[in-house]
C-alpha cells in the first residue's frame, strides 16, 4: 500500500478561508478516489497561510480489474444492431456466447478492463481537484488565464515517492517545498509525509492547525500570568490569528498610559479588529495597559525590535481614536441632527434624519405598551440615536455606533436611561446578542427594528430565498424576542400599520401590513422550532382572526400543544377532521356555506341533541376563560366533547335522504368546526 503526499504551496491565504478550503480539497480528492474504486485507509488535512497539504494512506497501487457481463440484441437480430454491440464493447462475434433466456436466444459479452495505474488516476483526479476548489474569492496573476486565492507557487505531489506530473496552469508538480518565509526559506526536496513533516518542522513550519492554536492559547496564558494579568478569553480572534501565522511567538506590549481614558470598547476595536492584538485584565476587571500580539518571527534580541514595531503601530491608531475621541466631546449631540439630513437610508426611504422623526413617532406608540417606560425620554433617545453617526468616532469605527452615541450622551448630560437606550437601541443584533430589558432602551430598539421592516416591506423590498441583503429576517426576530422575553403585550397589526403610515401614502400600505404579518409568523415558527415548538401550532394559532399578541399567541400555543397531544385531544381532532372532511366535500358539492344557524325541531336523534347541548355548553364556559386567557382550563373544557361526537359519528347519518334534516346535521357539523376554531385553526394541524 502507497502514499499520496500533495501540498499547494501559494501566496498567504486570507485566515477566513484556510478551514473550508481544507476541507473542500479533502472531499474533492476522497470523493474522486471513491469513484475510481481506490481505497485508502487514513486521510490527514493539513493547512497553513502559505500552503494546503493533504496525506493520504494505504492506497493501492493500481485500481481492481474489471469483470463485466454484458447483454446485446438477440442472435438473429439484424447485422447492424449486432456490429453496433460488438464495437461499442470491444469484443468480437466469436468472443460472444449466445444463451437462451425466457425472450429467446441473445448475444452476451464479457468485458474485462484492466485497472489503471493508481498514480495515473491521481493525476486527473488532483487536476480536476484544483479545477474545481470552490474559493470564495479567486486571482489572476501575470498573465495565466487560471484563478486561484492568491498566486500558486508551488505543487509538491509525490505518490510511493515518485512524483506526480499533476499541473495547473504552468505550475507543474515537482517533489520540492520551502519552510517559513523569513526563518527559513530555502528550498529542498523531500521523500514522504514522514520527512515533509520534519523538515518544515525544522524550517519553523507548524502544520497542524490545532498546534499552532495550542501554542497561541497557552503562550499567551503564560505571558499573562507572568505578568499578574488575566487574558480576555476570544476564540474566534484565536481562530484567526492561528491562520495568520506558520511559527507563532506570542509577545507582549504595553499600552502608553494617556490612552487608557479613552472608551475601553474602542481601545479593544482598535487591537482586536485593527490589529488582531488579545486583550487583557487586571484582577479587578479593568482593561489592563497590555496587549499580545502573535509574531510570525523569532529574533536574536528576544522580540524587543518586534514589540517595539507593534507598539508603534498601536500608538499611532490609538492617537488617532484619542483624537476623534476629544474632538467628538466638544459639540453635542443634538447639534449633530442637521447633519443627519445629508446621509441617504435608502434611495427610496429618504435620509437617515427623516427615519429619526419616524423612530420617534414609533418610539411614542410602543412606549404606551411597555410597564414603566417614560414615553418622553424614549422620543429624547429614538431623537439623538442616530446623531454619533456623524462623528468622527464612529466614521473611523464604524462596529462601535451606538455605543459611542451612549458615551457622547453621558458627556451631553443626558438622562441614564437615554444614554442606555442610544447603546441598545441595535440589539439584538443576532440570536446570541443579549435583549434588553430596561424600558426605554426596549422602545427605541423597537421603534429602529419596526422602522426597517415597515420601510423595506412597503417598497416591496423583501427577503427571498437565501437573500436577506437589509437583514430583515434578524429585525424581526431581534422584534420577537424583544416583545418575548420583556412579556409585552403589543398589538403587531396596529403597529405596523402605523409604521406604514409615516410613509407616502403612494407607497403600498395595507399589502405591506399583510406581508408583515406572514412574514411574522414565519420567523416566529423559526423562533420557537428552535426551543422544540411545533410550526403547525404555531400556524393554527396564528390563523386565527385579529391574533396578533405574541404573547397570547405563545400561551395558546403551549397551552394547544398539551392539549393535542393528550388522548382526549387526539381523539377531538379525529373528530374535527372528519367533520371538516365531510363539510369540505359537501359544501363544494352544494356549493353552499353551512356556517349557519342550527335548526333544533329538526333534531330527531337523541345523539344529535346532546352533540347541540354540548356544544353550546363548552363554548359558553370556554369563551370567558379565553377572554381571560386561561387557555388550558378551556381546552380542557373542549375535551368534554370528544364523547359527544364520538356517538354522533357513530349513530348518526349525516347525508340523510330528508334534504332538511341533511342540511341540519351539516350544519351542526359546521358548528363543531367552528368551536374548535374557537381555539386555533385546528385544519393546520399536522396529523
Amino acid at each position: 500500500m502507497a502514499e499520496l503526499l500533495l501540498e499547494l504551496f501559494s501566496e498567504e491565504i486570507p485566515a477566513r478561508m484556510q478551514a473550508r478550503a481544507s476541507a473542500d480539497l479533502e472531499k474533492l480528492v476522497t470523493d474522486g478516489l471513491k469513484a475510481a474504486d481506490l481505497g485508502f485507509d487514513k486521510v490527514e488535512s493539513l493547512v497553513t497561510p502559505r500552503r494546503l497539504t493533504l496525506i493520504i494512506d494505504g492506497l493501492p497501487d493500481k485500481q481492481p480489474d474489471l469483470r463485466e457481463e454484458r447483454r446485446g440484441p438477440r442472435a438473429d437480430a439484424p447485422e447492424k444492431a449486432i456490429n453496433g454491440f460488438l464495437a461499442g464493447n470491444g469484443v468480437m462475434l466469436e468472443q460472444c456466447e449466445k444463451r437462451e433466456t425466457p425472450k429467446g436466444v441473445f448475444l452476451f459479452a464479457i468485458v474485462e478492463q484492466k485497472g489503471r495505474a493508481a498514480s495515473v488516476v491521481l493525476k486527473d483526479i488532483i487536476e480536476d481537484a484544483m479545477n474545481k476548489l470552490p474559493w470564495p474569492k479567486s486571482m489572476r496573476w501575470a498573465d495565466h488565464k487560471v484563478r486561484w486565492v492568491r498566486q500558486l507557487d508551488r505543487i509538491l505531489c509525490l505518490f510511493d515517492g515518485e512524483v506526480i506530473p499533476a499541473s495547473y496552469g504552468v505550475v507543474t508538480a515537482g517533489d520540492v517545498t520551502s519552510g517559513h518565509r523569513f526563518l527559513a526559506p530555502a528550498v529542498f526536496a523531500v521523500k514522504n509525509a514522514s520527512e515533509y513533516k520534519a523538515k518544515l518542522n525544522f524550517a519553523k513550519v507548524m502544520l497542524d492547525r490545532e498546534q499552532r492554536k495550542r501554542v497561541i492559547a497557552e503562550g499567551c496564558e503564560k505571558l499573562a500570568s507572568d505578568a499578574g494579568l488575566k487574558l480576555v478569553d476570544d476564540q474566534g480572534l484565536l481562530d484567526e490569528v492561528c491562520g495568520l501565522v506558520e511559527w507563532p511567538v506570542p509577545v507582549m506590549g504595553k499600552i502608553d498610559d494617556h490612552f487608557m481614558d479613552v472608551p475601553r470598547e474602542v481601545l479593544e476595536t482598535s487591537m482586536r479588529e485593527h490589529q488582531k492584538y488579545f486583550v487583557l485584565e487586571d484582577s479587578s476587571g479593568k482593561l489592563a495597559a497590555r496587549f499580545i500580539t502573535i509574531s510570525n518571527m523569532v529574533t536574536m534580541d528576544r522580540n524587543a525590535q518586534i514589540i517595539a514595531g507593534n507598539e508603534r503601530v498601536l500608538r499611532a491608531r490609538l492617537h488617532d481614536a484619542k483624537f476623534f475621541w476629544d474632538q467628538d466631546r466638544k459639540v453635542t449631540l443634538e447639534s449633530r441632527l442637521p447633519k443627519l439630513e445629508t446621509i441617504v437610508f435608502h434611495a427610496k426611504l429618504g435620509t437617515v434624519a427623516e427615519r429619526v422623526l419616524r423612530m420617534r413617532g414609533l418610539a411614542r406608540e410602543v412606549s404606551s405598551s411597555i410597564p414603566d417606560c417614560d414615553v418622553k425620554l424614549a422620543d429624547r433617545a429614538a431623537e439623538i440615536a442616530k446623531a454619533d453617526l456623524v462623528s468622527n468616532m464612529v466614521f473611523e469605527f464604524t462596529e462601535l455606533q451606538g455605543l459611542m452615541g451612549k458615551y457622547y450622551a453621558e458627556n451631553d448630560g443626558e438622562k441614564p436611561e437615554v444614554a442606555q437606550a442610544i447603546a441598545e437601541h441595535y440589539a439584538p443584533a443576532g440570536p446570541s446578542d443579549t435583549c434588553p430589558t430596561a424600558p426605554v432602551s426596549v422602545a427605541v430598539a423597537l421603534a429602529e427594528k419596526l422602522d426597517t421592516l415597515a420601510g423595506f416591506f412597503t417598497i416591496d423590498e423583501k427577503p427571498t430565498g437565501s437573500k436577506d441583503p437589509f437583514a430583515l429576517r434578524r429585525a424581526a426576530l431581534g422584534v420577537i424576542r424583544l416583545v418575548l422575553e420583556n412579556g409585552l403585550r403589543l398589538p403587531l397589526r396596529r403597529l405596523f400599520a402605523y409604521a406604514v403610515s409615516q410613509y407616502p401614502a403612494s407607497i403600498r400600505r395595507d399589502a405591506a401590513v399583510e406581508e408583515l404579518l406572514a412574514f411574522f409568523a414565519d420567523r416566529l415558527k423559526v423562533h420557537l422550532r428552535e426551543q422544540g415548538v411545533r410550526h403547525d401550532l404555531v400556524s393554527a394559532v396564528f390563523a386565527l382572526d385579529g391574533e396578533d399578541d405574541l404573547v397570547r399567541l405563545l400561551a395558546r400555543v403551549d397551552a394547544l400543544a398539551d392539549f393535542v397531544s393528550g388522548e382526549s385531544g387526539v381523539n377531538l381532532m379525529a373528530g374535527y377532521k372528519r367533520a371538516s372532511n365531510i363539510l369540505r366535500i359537501e359544501e363544494k358539492k352544494d356549493n353552499v356555506s353551512y356556517d349557519a344557524t342550527v335548526d333544533v325541531a329538526l333534531l330527531s336523534q337523541d345523539e344529535e341533541r346532546r352533540l347541540y347541548e354540548a356544544l353550546i355548553d363548552v363554548r359558553h364556559k370556554a369563551l370567558p376563560l379565553m377572554r381571560a386567557e386561561n387557555y388550558a382550563a378551556a381546552m380542557a373544557g373542549f375535551a368534554e366533547l370528544r364523547g359527544p361526537v364520538d356517538a354522533f359519528f357513530e349513530k348518526v347519518t349525516v347525508n340523510s335522504d330528508n334534504a332538511d334534516e341533511r342540511a341540519n346535521r351539516l350544519k351542526l357539523l359546521a358548528q363543531i368546526r367552528a368551536a374548535l376554531h374557537d381555539i386555533a385553526d385546528f385544519s393546520k394541524i399536522e396529523s
